[in-house]
């Protein structure tokens, strides 16, 4: 831990949101999104004593934290919304701390109780305190006037193993030093269960100028990562992943996909039945070949219930939705998963121990079996997008799967003198069409992330508050 982390403490919490309209419906396991809000958080926050303002913004996406089929959209919307509510006050009456981190831990298992008993879930909790994570750290790092790369690879928040004592005796600054901070990254495109393949498959148009097939977005972007949605039902499955091994291989260039199975299989031996029957098809020789893992095949009620080595003696298996909390790795890596993903939505220091894991066991072993992939939640430009880069960076990802800029139409109902803010501070991020909108600059399938080594968590501006509904003030 660095000798000058600073005292934190949060003096008074803001929250907003914003509505997003999607362009294109984006499905995945049970449920086809077509609009959701923005929430954005803004934090005075004393660093030593000096007020600074910290930011942080999510989508309060549906079906994704509870998958209860009887709760409505409004339902899931208003479950996190009262996790952030529940997180925001329980850090603004914390009161002060020799760290950041000291913040988080003395907040994490009080929150995560009052949010049990709204019957509210880990993934719930975990988002209203994701949230004020980000919010502090990046005051912490203007406060500093470090990036977020330099704060954590200086352990500037104070990282300890408190919450982690599988971690007990592992030199955790250490680790954190070695933690890197890449000039690009490459773009894994989501292709969503209801996308078009290919332009013919377009019965209608939008028009907007932006891709609306795999092959016009591969033709715009030249992405060589792809995230495949499956699900489930076998014969759909192969039919559906033929098409696009049919594209991806006509192609002639090399590519590698992920698969997620989004919880759509019951058991071990479903998956194991599945990717027999995924293996015997030889359109997808090439196309399984080229893949890198399968996330989260398996319901959260019973993933981490029984072993799953059948599987992962096909491909590597990682956890997605079944990490409600700080001590799920180990316990999925002692039933045979080796990957953890990595979303700001649920937790910028689970994501960061959670690598250090991965290093650690590694070492340990001798092996480079155990990986941290980068998961996107249809992470907004903005605030959202950029401190998911930098926490995916931080992670040691070379690739992150971005949704956002192909679902929404770029920085969507966002005022344009907000985009062209953004476009101006981080210009090697963003791109500026003709019709004035702001989106994500993609060339050759990657982004740049130069920008984001300013002070703060990757964000040198803040976004329109006027324009924004307030939710709430918190003092």
């Amino acid at each position: 831990m660095s000798d000058k982390t600073p005292s934190i403490e949060v003096r008074s919490v803001a929250l907003f949101e914003r509505p997003v309209t999607l362009r294109l419906p984006f499905k995945f396991g049970a449920v086809t999104l077509r609009e959701t809000p923005q929430l954005f958080v803004r934090a005075i926050v004393a660093v030593d004593g000096t007020e600074v303002t910290g930011v942080a913004a999510e989508l309060l996406a549906p079906k994704w934290f509870d998958k209860n089929p009887d709760l409505s959209n409004e339902d899931n919307f208003e479950q996190l919304r009262s996790s952030m509510r529940l997180a925001a006050i329980r850090y603004q009456t914390a009161g002060k701390f020799p760290s950041a981190f000291a913040l988080h831990t003395a907040c994490e298992a009080s929150h995560y109780a009052a949010c049990a008993a709204q019957e509210l879930n880990g993934l719930i909790a975990a988002y209203g305190t994701a949230l004020m994570d980000r919010a502090v750290l990046d005051a912490l790092c203007k406060a500093q006037e470090v990036s977020i790369f330099e704060a954590v690879q200086s352990n500037l928040p104070g990282i300890d193993a408190t919450t982690t004592p599988d971690l007990y005796g592992v030199d955790i600054d250490s680790y954190l030093k070695t933690l890197p901070a890449p000039d690009r990254i490459a773009i894994r495109h989501t292709v969503g269960m209801a996308d078009a393949i290919t332009e013919a498959d377009l019965t209608t148009r939008i028009n907007d100028g932006l891709p609306e097939s795999l092959e016009a977005v591969i033709a715009r972007y030249k992405h060589r990562y792809f995230k495949l949605k499956v699900s489930g039902d076998t014969a759909a499955d192969i039919t559906r992943l033929s098409q696009i091994a049919k594209l991806l291989d006509g192609g002639g260039d090399a590519y590698q996909v992920s698969l997620d199975g989004n919880e759509q299989f019951t058991d071990a031996d479903a998956v194991v039945d599945w990717i027999d029957a995924v293996e015997n098809e030889p359109q997808l020789a090439n196309l399984w070949a080229s893949t890198l893992y399968l996330e989260q095949p398996i319901a959260r009620a019973s993933a981490l219930e029984k072993p799953v080595h059948a599987i992962a003696s096909h491909k590597p298996v990682a956890v997605d939705e079944s990490d409600a909390h700080i001590g799920v790795f180990p316990v999925a890596r002692a039933l045979g998963y080796r990957g953890m993903s990595s979303k700001s939505c649920k937790g910028f220091y689970k994501a960061i121990l959670n690598t250090i894991r991965v290093r650690h066991w590694n070492a340990v072993d001798g092996t480079i079996d155990h990986f941290m992939i980068a998961e996107d939640l249809t992470t907004m430009p903005g605030i959202s997008v950029q401190q998911d880069f930098a926490l995916a960076a931080l992670t040691g990802a070379t690739h992150v799967e971005r949704n956002g800029h192909h679902y929404v139409n770029g920085f969507g109902e966002a005022p344009l003198a907000e985009q062209q803010r953004y476009a101006a501070a981080h210009r090697d991020l963003y791109t500026t069409g003709a019709d004035g909108r702001v989106r994500l600059k993609i060339e050759d399938g990657s982004v740049s992330l130069a920008s984001l080594t300013v002070p703060g968590l990757g964000v040198a501006t803040d976004p329109d508050w006027d324009s924004l509904t307030c939710l709430e003030n918190i003092n």
